[in-house]
């Protein structure tokens, strides 16, 4: 007789009930019922089941609750009939709005807001050190300022790096008249300037190796996009690697560069980076500040869009809106329609290309469109030049230098602490050159010199080029 094998038994998921809100006079990149479909993504994504949802429309946030005071009674009634556990708001609550609904919702309930959902799914994501710190210190600095007496122990507080927030759990002895409050915070704030300290010498480490990389004159290119927009999924295809790939929100947080092949024999590193989303907390783009860094330092940004996605334009706009947060927005663009291969009419693909600038189409899955993309890329780097006008003060020779190796230089003209210069670069070095147009030149610091009457050595040297 065949042994019978054991029945296998999955954990019950917590039951969400979902909260939007409308506030008149907001301007909200999705509608309600819309964001709100996004927040029941990452519910599912953070292990939860969605049971039920509710929105309001009000002319201005409730001090107190949030919602109203009347929404708040209909939702702890619903949250009851469908014995939610979780009652989950699609907008950030500060600590106030957070206690008082804590207060009202009985203890069976947790409340929570999109901040703390992804940052949760964040914690689960980070494979890495180095993303287990941002996620960390980013979890941190959310609940700081929203410590209650519910909190008293850190450790079943602890986040997601690895279990590692969960040495903070142990609390010393109080002085005289101490709470446990004040000590666990201050504990949290020891925790958040260990983890800003870990983290500076990551960046650190990152400035370094973005060095070396520059010398080695490979240019940069950086896949940014909405969360599952395709990005990893892409950089496997171009590069052979084994990016991890999943179809839900925030599969990757870690950046994972490789090297590829373009046209005419050129190479090229392409870089993975974490997906954006709407209402990206501000923690996590502060605490992600050396992952970031990867996007702002990039040669050209690959912006994938899935177009098949029913606010396609609206996700757009919040990845151009976290790139200009992050000061990434001057750096070249080729926008990348993904997943064609699900429209069922490739017409639909072609009309899309003229809603975007610069764009082309293509599927990371199946390769189509691929080779279009690489050339694209290829022009872009190293055939497109671009009309430049710049200072740079004598200290940064090199790039003086880069310029007249790899650039068109049409005039130059030497001023006081620098040379200006008017000419053409190609795509793969206008980034580098940002910081020192012309019509930033207030931004530039200038060159320390002691006697500045005398000419410096390099001074003589550029003279010397132009005039030969």
């Amino acid at each position: 007789m065949a042994k019978k094998l054991p029945e296998i038994t999955t954990q019950p998921r917590e039951r969400a009930f979902l909260v939007g809100v409308e506030v008149h006079g907001e301007n909200s990149l999705l509608s309600v019922s819309d964001s709100l479909d996004e927040l029941a993504l990452l519910a599912e994504t953070a292990g939860l089941e969605v049971v039920g949802r509710a929105t309001q429309k009000l002319d201005r946030l409730n001090p107190q609750t949030f919602i109203g005071s009347g929404k708040v009674e209909e939702v702890k009634a619903l949250a009851e009939e469908l014995q939610a556990e979780v009652i989950l708001f699609d907008d950030e609550l500060s600590p106030r709005h957070l206690r008082e609904l804590e207060r009202i919702f009985t203890d069976r309930v947790r409340i929570l807001d999109r901040t703390a959902l992804i940052l949760d799914i964040f914690a689960q994501h980070a494979n890495t050190r180095e993303g287990a710190l941002q996620v960390e210190l980013a979890q941190y600095e959310y609940r700081l300022p929203r410590l209650t007496r519910a909190w008293t122990h850190l450790a079943r507080q602890a986040g997601g790096g690895g279990g590692r927030s969960g040495s903070v759990g142990g609390v010393g002895l109080r002085g005289p008249g101490e709470t446990q409050l004040e000590v666990d915070r201050r504990d949290i704030r020891r925790r958040i300037d260990h983890l800003k300290e870990e983290l500076e010498k990551v960046r650190t480490h990152r400035q370094q190796y973005r060095q070396r990389r520059k010398r080695s004159q490979l240019p940069l290119v950086t896949l940014v996009g909405y969360t599952n927009a395709g990005k990893s999924t892409l950089l496997n295809r171009l590069a052979q690697a084994d990016v991890y790939v999943a179809d839900q929100l925030f599969a990757t947080l870690d950046p994972t560069t490789r090297r590829v092949e373009l046209p005419g024999g050129h190479q090229a590193l392409f870089t993975d980076t974490v997906g954006f989303i709407q209402k990206l907390p501000t923690t996590l783009v502060a605490a992600f500040r050396a992952t970031l860094e990867e996007i702002a330092e990039a040669d050209l940004l690959l912006h994938l869009i899935d177009i098949t996605h029913p606010n396609a334009h609206a996700q757009a706009e919040a990845v151009h809106q976290t790139l200009s947060e992050i000061e990434a927005d001057h750096i070249p663009v080729l926008t990348v329609l993904n997943k064609i291969d699900r429209l069922k009419d490739p017409q639909s693909a072609r009309d899309a290309l003229g809603s975007f600038p610069n764009a082309v189409a293509i599927s990371a899955l199946t390769g189509l469109g691929i080779p279009e993309m690489l050339s694209a890329v290829n022009e872009s780097l190293f055939e497109k030049y671009t009309d430049i006008e710049v200072f740079l003060p004598y200290q940064q020779g090199v790039l003086i230098s880069l310029f007249h190796e790899q650039g068109q230089v049409e005039r130059i003209e030497h001023v006081r602490g620098g040379v200006e210069i008017h000419g053409k670069l190609p795509g793969r070095l206008v980034a580098r050159y940002h910081p020192f147009l012309l019509a930033r030149r207030d931004q530039v610091p200038a060159t320390p010199t002691e006697g500045e009457a005398e000419m410096t050595e390099t001074q003589s040297l550029w003279q010397n080029t132009t005039m030969d």
